[in-house]
C-alpha cells in the first residue's frame, strides 16, 4: 500500500495480510498508451454498472500478431487485481479514507487546513445551489467511487437528477458522477493529474475541477470524446459549471471565508 493525501509524501504502508512485498504495480505513465486502452476496453463489458467507457481499442494494437498473448496478459493482471480489490472492499472502515488504484491500495494521510477549507467552501456552495434548485445529489469525500478498474474518493462528486435518482441510501459503491472535483496536494498531485484525470473522462465524467489551494487557482476540463480539454485556469473572475445548470461562482470565494459567505448569501437569495 501507499500512503496519501494531505501535506505528506507517498511512502510505503502495511496491512496485515493484504499485499506482499514486492506487489507495486506500475504508475499510469510507464503502461504503454495502447495497452492501458486496451484495459479499458475488456473491462467495458461491465458498462451497465458504470456508465459508459468511451475508450475504443487502438488499430494498432487489433492488428498485432502478438494480441492473443496481450489479452492474456491483461487478464492475469486484471484476475489478481479483482482478488486484490475485493480485500481492500472487506477491510474498509468508515474512519480511513483510502482508494484502489490500479491493484494497489492508497491510505490518505490528514490534509491540511487550506486544503480542508477549499474543499469545505466549495462543497457549500454547490451543496446549497443544487438543493435549493433541486438539481441533483452533491457528496464529498467519504463517497466510494467504482469504476471498471479502480476504487476512488474524489474530494467532491456531483450526480445529476437522472443517476441520483438510481441511488438508494444504503448504497455504498457509486457509479462515476458527472462532475467531480479533485483538491490538489503534494502527495496526490501526480494521481489527480495523472491515472484520475484519465479514468474520469473514460468513464464519462463530463467535468473535472482541480483546485490548487497554495497557488488559490482552479483549472476546469470538459470531456471532449474521452478525453479532458482545458476550458480555464483561474485565480480570480468567476468560474461558471458546464453540468451543473446555472452554477457560478467566484474563485475567490473558494479560498477566502468572507468572500465564501458574500457567494452563499448570493445563492440563496429568492430569484
Amino acid at each position: 500500500m501507499s500512503e496519501s493525501k494531505g501535506g505528506g509524501a507517498s511512502v510505503p504502508a502495511s496491512r496485515s495480510g493484504t499485499f506482499p512485498p514486492g506487489s507495486r504495480v506500475r504508475s499510469p505513465h510507464q503502461v504503454p498508451y495502447g495497452l492501458g486502452n486496451a484495459v479499458l476496453a475488456l473491462a467495458s463489458r461491465n458498462r451497465g454498472r458504470y456508465g459508459r467507457p468511451v475508450i475504443a481499442l487502438p488499430s494498432e494494437l487489433l492488428e498485432a500478431p502478438e494480441l492473443a498473448l496481450y489479452a492474456k496478459q491483461i487478464e492475469a493482471r486484471l484476475g489478481d487485481e479483482r482478488k486484490r480489490r475485493a480485500r481492500f472492499r472487506e477491510e474498509l472502515s468508515p474512519s480511513v479514507k483510502a482508494e484502489f488504484i490500479n491493484g494497489e491500495v492508497f491510505m490518505h494521510s490528514p490534509a491540511t487546513v487550506k486544503h480542508n477549507l477549499a474543499r469545505k467552501h466549495l462543497v457549500i456552495l454547490l451543496h446549497t445551489y443544487v438543493t435549493v434548485h433541486r438539481l441533483g445529489l452533491v457528496l464529498d469525500e467519504k463517497a466510494m467511487i467504482e469504476l471498471t478498474r479502480n476504487d476512488y474518493e474524489p474530494d467532491i462528486n456531483f450526480f445529476g437528477p437522472e443517476k441520483a435518482a438510481r441511488l438508494h441510501p444504503d448504497q455504498l459503491l457509486l457509479p462515476p458522477p458527472d462532475f467531480i472535483v479533485e483538491v490538489l496536494s503534494e502527495s496526490t498531485e501526480r494521481n489527480d493529474r495523472g491515472v484520475k484525470f484519465r479514468d474520469y473522462a473514460a468513464h464519462d465524467v463530463q467535468e473535472y475541477w482541480l483546485v490548487d489551494p497554495d497557488a488559490e487557482v482552479i483549472e476546469q476540463f470538459v470531456n471532449r470524446d474521452g478525453h479532458y480539454a482545458l476550458l480555464l485556469k483561474l485565480n480570480t473572475g468567476a468560474i461558471t459549471s458546464r453540468v451543473v445548470q446555472g452554477f457560478t461562482v467566484p474563485v475567490r470565494a473558494v479560498f477566502d471565508a468572507e468572500e465564501n459567505l458574500a457567494a452563499l448569501r448570493k445563492l440563496t437569495q429568492p430569484t
